[in-house]
């Protein structure tokens, strides 16, 4: 397991959506390879402008620990060889599928400028910080991704490539949706699909993992609202006696009559969830306190970044 989280982690950077919607049609996946052009040269991954190459993916040979029993079975092995063999590998300061993105901490036409982030505890914002910060959360909730697109069925069910199963998603439910999809059982259309593997939290991928996902979260929010100098808050959480952000004017209070939903007052007790993509998912604990699978990814983020990097 040690491996496969390892292995997650060196390719997201390449292909770090989970499925670049330039590379979910049946051409691509038949040829399994994901190596989009860059719109700046119209090359495959800018490598006109020497922003990347589109070369083998290259896997480790490490074995693999007793938490992963099964070889062979599950879309999620080797990620992402079963979709794709060829990826973009970026040079310099460049990142993204298709190497049309900067590196977190650079800016300017060719990435050159490095830029500091100063995130600040969710408690020390301002109110204007505060409204901007939710604004920006409730426009990706209502935004599809123009990039990426998530999977609603396995390899296998997409006949080897020849029958692409994609949907639409939101921004925000994106990232929901990346955290589960390496961590948790995987529902998708028809049911169950895996089980019992957890691949972004058993194995010391998961701090690095976490914090690309962290990153990579705040740089889709950057984009998507122009704003190349927005962070996400942190939450210092270390002498917490309890979930002091579980109120209605953060995170959302427990529901007056149900442990499993969010207080009316809550500014996200009026987000849904999709049932023919996320049926199976929405119960989680924090604490005392159930709340929906987005509104927990959320509270993770906050838990999780502490202010640095």
């Amino acid at each position: 397991m040690i491996f496969v989280a390892a292995v997650l982690f060196l390719v997201l950077p390449s292909a770090h959506g989970q499925f670049p919607r330039a590379c979910s049609s049946a051409e691509v996946l038949l040829s399994k390879e994901c190596c989009p052009a860059w719109a700046g040269d119209g090359s495959p991954c800018g490598e006109a402008s020497g922003r990347g190459t589109c070369q083998d993916v290259v896997l480790s040979n490490s074995s693999i620990g007793p938490q992963f029993p099964f070889s062979g079975v599950d879309d999620r092995e080797n990620w992402p060889i079963v979709f794709y063999n060829r990826t973009c590998q970026c040079q310099g300061n460049f990142m993204g599928y298709n190497c049309g993105d900067c590196k977190f901490g650079f800016t300017g036409p060719n990435c050159t400028v490095r830029r500091r982030m100063i995130r600040k505890e969710i408690f020390r914002m301002t109110s204007a910080e505060k409204d901007k910060f939710i604004a920006y959360l409730n426009l990706a909730k209502r935004t599809i991704s123009l990039d990426y697109v998530i999977a609603t069925g396995t390899y296998e069910q997409m006949n080897n490539g020849s029958n692409p199963l994609f949907a639409d998603i939101n921004v925000y439910d994106l990232f929901v949706w990346l955290h589960y999809y390496s961590s948790r059982d995987a529902f998708l259309e028809g049911g169950l699909v895996w089980s019992n593997i957890d691949f972004a939290h058993e194995a010391p991928g998961f701090l690095p993992w976490h914090r690309f996902f962290l990153l990579q979260w705040e740089h889709e929010l950057q984009k998507l609202t122009g704003d190349e100098n927005f962070t996400i808050p942190f939450w210092d959480w270390r002498d917490a006696q309890q979930c002091d952000i579980c109120t209605d004017e953060f995170l959302g209070g427990i529901h007056p009559t149900s442990t499993v939903l969010l207080s009316p007052a809550s500014f996200f007790s009026s987000w849904q969830v999709s049932s023919d993509v996320w049926y199976g998912v929405c119960s989680h604990v924090v604490g005392r306190l159930q709340i929906c699978v987005q509104i927990f990814f959320f509270y993770s983020k906050l838990v999780l970044l502490q202010g640095k990097g």
